[in-house]
């Protein structure tokens, strides 16, 4: 299932060169050194990354570019709902302005849709202002504010998107 998988997220481009797989834990060490030069606080440790890829309530997309890890996202699902999380996405600071993101996000919902995920949730910085375009500009919708919630104390806004709207022959498509 984990090469079906990979296959599936492939999202590979000719005209930039950027191709999207499932992490393995062998991608480990360039995940966490991505994870630190992205987040001042609020990072996620070598211990729960390690965790989240050897898990099958998680998935972990790469972003590829001449066999360096240039982005990443973590997805986590849960056993008695249908609304997946996405609870990380950095793309490395040198590679921002190229999509990267984008792509990422939409091969994390073609991951949720394929584990048919009703929705794709997420929090992001109430001052991050450029992510937010990015989920408003892909459909996502602020569905609320959680004051306090990074552990510098700032705020998080609430996005969500339904993934209903992802045509299972879409999905199929991108399976290969």
């Amino acid at each position: 299932m984990l090469a079906a998988a990979s296959s599936i997220l492939a999202a590979e481009s000719a005209s930039d060169e950027v191709h999207v797989r499932r992490a393995t834990i062998n991608d480990l060490d360039d995940i966490v050194a991505l994870e630190n030069a992205s987040f001042a606080s609020d990072r996620v440790s070598v211990r729960q990354w390690r965790h989240h890829l050897e898990s099958l309530s998680a998935d972990v997309l790469l972003a590829i570019r001449d066999r360096r890890v240039v982005g990443a996202a973590m997805l986590l699902f849960h056993r008695r709902h249908r609304v997946a999380r996405l609870y990380s996405i950095a793309v490395a600071a040198s590679e921002r302005g190229r999509r990267i993101g984008e792509r990422l996000l939409h091969a994390a919902e073609l991951a949720a849709a394929r584990r048919e995920s009703r929705a794709l949730r997420l929090e992001v910085r109430a001052d991050n202002a450029a992510a937010q375009r990015l989920y408003e500009r892909n459909g996502y919708r602020s569905i609320g504010e959680r004051r306090g919630y990074y552990e510098d104390g700032a705020n998080a806004r609430r996005y969500e998107k339904a993934l209903h709207r992802l045509h299972p022959v879409a999905v199929a498509a991108h399976a290969g």
